[in-house]
């Protein structure tokens, strides 16, 4: 009969833990794409049918006192069936917000080919850095706390275009927000397949965002172009 050494079992339990927590990611990963691709297209409905009824925006103090309560209760409810409900609430409203945003576009001169470019810029942005996280298998956690400034940096120069009415700091926000919007989808995918978070509906609602975020960006940025 063959006995294993000490250091040969250590091995054999370390291979054995390794492939359950791969397995586990890859299943948090999983549910993760699929629950996204829904809360999007459940998105895009929204905002389609907040554009078809011209539904007037709920305002900058209605938006966030939503955003940050249906947040809340994505949180609270995380680790049961109604945290999905919680999930397709939060994108659906954000969905409805979108849509007088569009409407502005889509009265623009080639309005609809902005908004299309901005969309298929945002689908490939998001599929081709999510495609080298998985491919590469690289770690993007030591990119969090310049994620985390560099958001702090764009809130406080938001509130200053907001206050100060200046379109090139507006601009220039637009553009940072792509560059950190795409640096948390590497961030964010690499902490799914590595373990670092292993519920979905939180996974799912942070891609949410950073997809949200990163098509508003590249909407602005677009328009500023073509009015130019």
């Amino acid at each position: 009969m063959k006995i294993l050494s000490r250091s040969t079992a250590r091995d054999v339990q370390s291979v054995d833990y390794t492939d359950t927590t791969a397995s586990d990611s890859h299943k948090v990963l999983r549910n993760t794409y699929m629950l996204l691709s829904m809360t999007l297209l459940f998105s895009a409905l929204t905002a389609g049918l907040s554009v078809a009824f011209a539904v007037p925006g709920p305002g900058i103090l209605i938006t966030l006192v939503a955003y940050f309560g249906l947040l809340f209760a994505v949180t609270k409810l995380r680790n049961s069936g109604w945290g999905i409900a919680a999930v397709f609430a939060l994108t659906g409203f954000l969905g409805y917000t979108l849509g007088p945003i569009l409407s502005l576009y889509l009265k623009m001169p080639g309005g609809s080919s902005i908004v299309m470019t901005a969309m298929g810029l945002t689908g490939l942005i998001f599929m081709g850095l999510s495609a080298y996280v998985l491919v590469s298998k690289r770690d993007f956690s030591f990119m969090g706390g310049f994620l985390m400034a560099g958001m702090i940096v764009a809130l406080v120069a938001s509130l200053g275009a907001i206050f100060f009415q200046i379109p090139a700091l507006s601009l220039a926000i637009s553009g940072l927000m792509v560059l950190l919007m795409s640096g948390m989808i590497l961030f964010e995918t690499s902490n799914i397949i590595r373990g670092g978070e292993t519920n979905y509906i939180m996974a799912t609602v942070s891609l949410y965002i950073t997809i949200f975020n990163l098509f508003t960006s590249l909407l602005q940025l677009l328009g500023f172009i073509e009015k130019e």
